[in-house]
């Protein structure tokens, strides 16, 4: 048997305007693993690896060579199923987009190449609940956005903050809450963009919206954090944080210090499956409680990370909505119906892209 591993760049185009607080993107770069048996090339494995600029940890010059390096290994792997158990073992934890694309396209690959990386409920039609992402821009773009999700039956709705002028963010909040009432629940994410003597004074402000939580209020490494995750009226929930933590000791610290509500888990950037499995098991360890959420993925990504949410028992929405956001994505199975995501299989794959 001869194992081919290719990798294949693409670019995929958002159909807005996405803007952040760390800038605004008009595309998204992904490389994609493609694994097969040369004695039976129709048996595919697919994995999606999409660093994202300025955040992840793997975001550098000698990215590309890195994951030629590993398809050269994984050409010359006698046991594909040890090397999905351990793809850590030709991949550095440092590049856990590399890890992420590894580890699905190994597991498409020896489930018979049907896009099935764990054969749970959700492959078999269960929804997932997930929260509706509105992207920042003014008060009129926000509100159209919500006003949208509103209608497509969403009824937990995560806004990104911190791009816009403080005061303008409360005013939509608070006409968000005078036209739809506590019809939402309300997630922020402040991408880190709160300073820290004006982040407690900030965040009592926004209390009085009946906020859910929020998302990384301070820059990474803010020695105010385990303070401010004490103090806070709005549960805190951890997600840049996590970037930088890549052995199982340095993440039972960062969590018993700082004592989060919540972590929010992108297997893209946080270890991929064998990653997000450990902060999973420490965060409950600790009683800290977590979701899982998508980082821009085409949809093999979104796919592969729907599965593997799959693989627990959760009862808040997750952050997976992300698939209809690129004019061009590979067109999938993947359905957003009533607030949640489902694997629809009236459903086919579109792979001529790839």
């Amino acid at each position: 048997m001869a194992i081919v591993c290719t990798i294949r760049k693409r670019i995929f185009h958002f159909n807005f305007h996405a803007r952040t607080s760390r800038g605004a993107m008009d595309t998204k770069t992904s490389w994609f693993f493609t694994i097969w048996n040369d004695d039976n090339p129709e048996v595919m494995g697919y994995g999606e690896c999409g660093p994202l600029p300025g955040l992840s940890i793997d975001d550098v010059p000698e990215y590309e060579r890195i994951l030629h390096h590993v398809a050269a290994a994984v050409r010359v792997t006698e046991d594909l199923n040890a090397l999905a158990a351990n793809p850590d073992s030709i991949v550095p934890r440092s590049f856990p987009s590399i890890l992420f694309g590894l580890e699905t396209s190994l597991y498409d690959f020896l489930n018979g190449g049907r896009r099935v990386i764990f054969n749970n409920a959700f492959l078999k039609g269960d929804p997932i609940p997930i929260n509706g992402l509105i992207w920042m821009g003014d008060r009129d773009f926000m509100l159209h956005q919500i006003h949208e999700k509103a209608m497509q039956g969403f009824r937990c709705l995560k806004l990104k903050i911190g791009g816009i002028d403080f005061e303008e963010e409360c005013r939509i909040l608070e006409a968000m809450r005078k036209r739809f009432g506590d019809a939402f629940e309300i997630r922020l994410d402040a991408n880190g963009s709160f300073g820290d003597g004006v982040a407690l004074g900030r965040l009592k402000v926004l209390s009085q919206f009946n906020i859910h939580s929020i998302e990384q209020p301070l820059r990474v490494g803010s020695p105010l954090l385990p303070e401010l995750c004490s103090d806070s009226p709005i549960p805190i929930a951890l997600d840049e944080e996590l970037i930088h933590h890549m052995e199982l000791n340095e993440r039972r610290q960062l969590l018993e210090i700082s004592r989060p509500s919540y972590i929010i888990l992108k297997p893209s950037l946080h270890g991929g499956f064998q990653g997000c499995r450990e902060w999973i098991s420490q965060a409950e360890a600790l009683g800290i409680n977590w979701w899982m959420t998508s980082a821009l993925e085409s949809s093999i990504g979104l796919n592969a990370v729907c599965q593997f949410t799959g693989e627990f028992k959760t009862y808040l929405p997750q952050g997976l909505g992300t698939g209809a956001i690129y004019a061009d994505n590979i067109g999938s199975p993947l359905t957003v119906i009533n607030g949640s995501i489902l694997h629809d299989a009236t459903k086919t794959w579109d792979l001529s892209t790839l």
